[in-house]
């Protein structure tokens, strides 16, 4: 099954910050609202952050003014830039996108993010 493939996670220190990126398997693929999930060592998965074709945005209110999601729609790749890090927001972030002709949830295998304190 086609998975969407994130990188640039990694381990990092509280207020430092790192940048990830999702994209899909195939360029064809397009996409409608995308997003990024965290699931926490406790395996809870929250939604992060999302972003539709138009650009409106949406934020957990745990990262607002901290993180920026954005996707460049001429390369096909959606990025979260997360700044001013807190060990809670340690977990695996997962990309997720709804196929623009299919309507299919695709999901990435997710990309490791270890805040130390």
């Amino acid at each position: 099954q086609e998975q969407l493939v994130e990188s640039g996670g990694g381990l990092v220190q509280a207020g430092e910050s790192l940048t990830i990126t999702c994209a899909p398997p195939k360029i064809s693929i397009r996409f409608n609202t995308m997003a990024w999930y965290r699931q926490a060592p406790d395996n809870q998965r929250e939604l992060v952050a999302s972003i539709t074709v138009s650009g409106t945005t949406n934020y957990a209110e745990s990262v607002k003014g901290r993180f920026t999601i954005s996707r460049d729609e001429i390369k096909n790749v959606m990025s979260l830039q997360m700044n001013s890090l807190k060990p809670e927001d340690t977990g695996v972030y997962l990309c997720n996108g709804i196929g623009r002709v299919s309507g299919r949830n695709y999901w990435g295998q997710g990309t490791q993010v270890t805040v130390s304190s």
